[in-house]
C-alpha cells in the first residue's frame, strides 16, 4: 500500500500511517522544508524505514497518475487559494477502483477559559489563510469542492467529526501540537515572511498554548467536515 500525506508538517500523522502499514510506504509532503527536519528525526527515532518526506506543492503534485492507494489531507485546504485544483491533483494521483482521497477541515471552534495567546493564534490563522484566498473554516463545503474537482456525487461520502480536549492528556496532546505548529511549521514561516507576526510574538502565542495545557478547567472544542472520495 502506498499513502500520500499532504501538508505533513513535522510528520506526526505521517508516522502514524507508516506504523499502520509496515509492508507499505508513506510519503509526506510539505510546502516548505523547515518542519521536515523534525519529521526526519521523528522517523529515525522510531526506526521507521517505510516513510519519506519531500517538499511539494499540493496544486501541482510531482507524482504520476494513479500512484497512491490513499491520499490524505488534514486541515490544509483551508490555507490555500485553490482547494478545487488541490483536490483535482489528489484525484489524479490516487488509484482508480478502490483508491481513497480523504480530507478533514475545521468548520468551527471554541475554547475555555479566555486565552490571549489562543485568540492571537486564531487571528493569525485567519490572516495566513486570507493571504492566499483561503478560508479558516471550510469544513461545511469541502464536499462541494470535491465535486467541482471531478468526483461524482455518489462517490463522495460526507460526514462530520468533533474533537474535545479537556483532560490533562488531551490538553497536552492538542496544546503541544499547536505549540509545535506555531513555532516550527510552514504556517510559522509564511506568517513571519509576510510580516503578520514576529518570532517573539509566535513564542508568546506558544506560551498561550502552554497555559491552556496547564489550566485544569481548560476545554477546547473543534467541529470538522470530513469526506472520503473514490474515482
Amino acid at each position: 500500500m502506498k499513502i500520500l500525506d499532504i501538508g505533513c508538517g513535522p510528520g506526526s500523522i505521517t508516522i502514524d500511517f507508516a506504523r499502520l502499514v509496515p509492508n507499505g510506504h508513506v510519503t509526506g509532503i510539505e510546502y516548505v522544508s523547515d518542519p521536515l527536519d523534525e519529521a526526519h528525526k521523528l522517523a529515525s527515532s522510531q526506526c521507521l524505514t517505510n516513510v519519506d518526506f519531500q517538499v511539494g506543492d499540493i496544486h501541482s503534485l510531482e507524482f504520476p497518475d494513479n500512484t497512491f492507494d490513499i491520499v490524505h489531507v488534514h486541515q490544509v485546504l483551508q490555507h490555500i487559494a485553490d482547494p478545487v485544483q488541490a483536490l483535482r491533483e489528489m484525484r489524479r494521483v490516487v488509484k482508480p477502483n478502490g483508491g481513497i482521497v480523504a480530507a478533514r477541515e475545521s468548520a468551527s471552534m471554541s475554547w475555555y477559559p479566555a486565552n490571549d495567546g489562543i485568540s492571537k493564534w486564531l487571528d493569525l490563522t485567519q490572516k495566513v489563510a486570507g493571504l492566499k484566498g483561503g478560508n479558516p473554516h471550510p469544513g461545511r463545503r469541502i464536499h462541494v469542492w470535491a465535486e467541482q474537482a471531478g468526483f461524482e456525487r455518489n462517490r463522495i461520502k460526507k460526514s462530520a467529526g468533533a474533537w474535545c480536549f479537556s483532560s490533562p492528556e488531551e490538553r497536552r496532546y492538542w496544546g503541544g501540537s499547536m505549540e509545535e505548529r506555531v513555532t516550527s511549521s510552514g504556517f510559522a514561516v509564511i506568517a513571519m515572511d509576510e510580516g503578520f507576526t514576529t518570532r517573539q510574538e509566535l513564542e508568546n502565542i506558544a506560551g498561550g498554548w502552554r497555559e491552556f495545557i496547564e489550566e485544569e478547567s481548560g476545554w477546547f472544542g473543534l467541529l470538522h467536515g470530513e469526506i472520503l472520495c473514490w474515482k
